[in-house]
C-alpha cells in the first residue's frame, strides 16, 4: 500500500523537440509515480521520470491502438488509486484536440485530484520553427486552428467557413482529407493562396512542402509527405521564402574572398 493521495496531472509535451516542454512539465514527470504516454511524444522526455515510476505506452501507431480511450480513462483511475500521482503525457497541448479535458473530467468523477500543465501546441510552434508567422501586419490579423477530420471522419464544417476569411488557417490531422480541403478553398477563389505542409515538425525528421492551393497536392505526391503533418494556408506562408532570401543574401555578402 502507499500513502499518497490519488492525483492526475495532464502534461503537454510540446510539438516534438524535447527542449520545447515547459519546466513545470519536467517537474511533473520527475514527481510522477506512473506515466502514461502517447506515440507522438519525444521519448527523450521519459529520461526525466524516476526509475521507480511505471511507464505505460497508451498511444496509437499506424492505426493500431494500444488502448481505447475508455481503457485509458480506467487505467488512469486504477493507477491513481493504487500508485498515487499519475502523469498523462500528451503531445502538443493537451487541450487542443488532445482529449485532456475528458480524461480530467473522468478522473475527477472518481475522487482524484486533477491538474494540467499546458504545452506548446504544434499548431503554433511548427509554423514558427519554419519562419511562418500565423499573424503578420498586412497579411493576417487572425488565425484558425481546425481539426481536418471530425469524429465522424468528415471534414470539419469550420474549414469551409475559414476558407471564406482572410485569416491564416492551420489544419491538424488533415492529410487524409487534403483534396477535399483544397477544393473548399478553390471554391472560395483561393487557388493561388500559399500553402505549407510540415511533416514531423521540430524533429530531425522534419520535411516541408510549399505550394499553393492549386499545386500543393502535386507537391505532396512528389515529396511523399504524410502524417504526422500540419497544413498552413495563408499569405503568411510567403514570409518563409522572404526570410530565406534575406538569409541567402546575407550569407553571400559575408563570404570571404
Amino acid at each position: 500500500m502507499h500513502d499518497k493521495s490519488p492525483k492526475l496531472t495532464v502534461v503537454g509535451a510540446g510539438p516534438g523537440d524535447a527542449e520545447l516542454i515547459t519546466l513545470k512539465g519536467i517537474r511533473a514527470l520527475k514527481e510522477a509515480d506512473v506515466v502514461l504516454y502517447d506515440a507522438l511524444i519525444n521519448e527523450e522526455l521519459l529520461e526525466y521520470v524516476s526509475a521507480k515510476a511505471e511507464l505505460i505506452f497508451v498511444g496509437k501507431r499506424r492505426g493500431c491502438y494500444a488502448y481505447q480511450q475508455e481503457q485509458i480513462n480506467e487505467l488512469i483511475v486504477a493507477r491513481a488509486h493504487s500508485h498515487g500521482h499519475v502523469v498523462r503525457l500528451k503531445g502538443g497541448d493537451p487541450f487542443i484536440f488532445g482529449r485532456g479535458a475528458e480524461e480530467m473530467e473522468y478522473a475527477a468523477s472518481h475522487d482524484i485530484e486533477i491538474a494540467v500543465v499546458p504545452g506548446i501546441s504544434s499548431s503554433l510552434a511548427v509554423p514558427a520553427m519554419q519562419n511562418v508567422p500565423l499573424t503578420k501586419r498586412g497579411s493576417a490579423e487572425s488565425f484558425w486552428v481546425i481539426t481536418g477530420t471530425t469524429k465522424e471522419h468528415r471534414i470539419s464544417r469550420d474549414v469551409a467557413l475559414a476558407a471564406q476569411s482572410s485569416a491564416t488557417v492551420v489544419i491538424l490531422m488533415g492529410m487524409g482529407k487534403l483534396g477535399g480541403i483544397m477544393n473548399l478553398f478553390r471554391e472560395s477563389g483561393k487557388g493561388e493562396t500559399p500553402v505549407a505542409i510540415i511533416q514531423n515538425g521540430t524533429t530531425p525528421l522534419e520535411k516541408v512542402g510549399v505550394g499553393t492551393v492549386d499545386t500543393i497536392e502535386q507537391v505532396v505526391a512528389e515529396q511523399q509527405l504524410a502524417n504526422p503533418a500540419i497544413i498552413v494556408i495563408g499569405e503568411v506562408v510567403r514570409h518563409r521564402g522572404q526570410l530565406l532570401e534575406v538569409q541567402r543574401r546575407y550569407d553571400k555578402s559575408h563570404v570571404s574572398c
